[in-house]
């Protein structure tokens, strides 16, 4: 019972927040609030149990939103990106399409004959296993990306900056 009401509370939170991405009218404060919705995911994740899946989860969206933040703030005229703009173009049709979008999501939620599995054999921690899975053999692989991302930032700090002088 608990834990249903915790799934309700933090997907609550998830949905109030994800909207709230569409309604403010600042970057920054768009920005914030989907990390609220992502943390709340990831919230919910740790309380099902999927501990790997919760921490990834917390730690992406927040270093991702914070970088953004930071690159938001140096790199947009709009200081700090709390001056009033549109966040959405064309509101009419992106409401239709999100809503196209959800019914046919909730449809086929509704609709479609779930399978009954029996309970998984005593097979190990899940968690550890999709680890294992996901980076075991491409250790190599996302060390490579995350230097390469890291040198794409250094990059875009490099080129934006001002080469001296007064110009």
């Amino acid at each position: 019972m608990t834990l249903l009401v915790l799934c309700a509370a933090l997907g609550l939170v998830a949905v109030v927040t994800g909207i709230g991405v569409f309604v403010v009218d600042s970057m920054a404060r768009a920005t914030f609030l989907l990390l609220a919705s992502f943390v709340a995911v990831a919230v919910l994740l740790l309380a099902f149990g999927l501990t790997y899946l919760g921490i990834v989860v917390v730690l992406m969206m927040t270093i991702e939103m914070m970088i953004m933040v930071v690159f938001m703030v140096m790199l947009m005229m709009n200081p700090a990106g709390l001056e009033p703009m549109t966040m959405v173009h064309n509101r009419w049709g992106s409401r239709l399409i999100a809503l196209g979008v959800f019914a046919g999501l909730a449809a086929g939620a509704l609709l479609v004959p779930w399978p009954i599995s029996p309970p998984p054999a005593a097979a190990g921690d899940p968690t550890t296993a999709l680890g294992v899975d996901l980076m075991g053999p491409q250790m190599l692989t996302m060390t490579v990306l995350g230097l390469a991302l890291l040198a794409t930032i250094v990059g875009t700090v490099a080129l934006s900056v001002s080469r001296g002088g007064g110009r």
